[in-house]
């Protein structure tokens, strides 16, 4: 009898988030539902894939060139796999609430942003990078870009 094997696929990059990590959200969270912004925080709310109920989460709000985009520096979240399946959501900030369409980059398209990223964020989320700073070369944050989803928000 000849026993098959499925073939061997590298598992999505998750980091499940901590009590610390949790609470610290509680405060960007809580501060944009009353419409204040820190360091370009907002709500990103997004229909779940299964239930459709709207599910909510605080992110930063990238703005690079002109254009405004949203890492995962967590890697396949949730709201990752609920971003990709509705194709948008809604990023809120107080009582405003802005629909949009997200499209998700290509690795080679990663490195500026995640660059710009860890710039602007790295206290934050310095962590989720395993040592990788504002600092390392294209080919370095090339060589990490499959494990931190980008997504550019487009407006509805």
């Amino acid at each position: 009898m000849q026993v098959l094997h499925a073939p061997l696929v590298p598992t999505a990059r998750y980091v499940k988030p901590s009590l610390g990590t949790r609470v610290f959200n509680a405060v960007p969270h809580v501060l944009a539902r009353v419409g204040i912004s820190v360091y370009g925080s907002r709500i990103l709310a997004v229909r779940g894939r299964r239930s459709g109920v709207w599910r909510t989460v605080p992110v930063n709000l990238l703005i690079h060139e002109g254009r405004r985009y949203l890492v995962a520096p967590r890697g396949e979240t949730q709201w990752v796999r609920n971003l990709r399946a509705a194709g948008g959501g809604e990023l809120r900030l107080g009582r405003r609430r802005e629909p949009f369409r997200a499209v998700e980059l290509r690795d080679g398209e990663k490195p500026a942003l995640l660059r710009a990223y860890l710039h602007r964020w790295r206290f934050e989320v310095a962590a989720f990078f395993a040592g990788v700073g504002a600092e390392a070369s294209d080919a370095e944050l090339l060589r990490i870009a499959p494990g931190y989803p980008v997504f550019r928000v487009e407006s509805d």
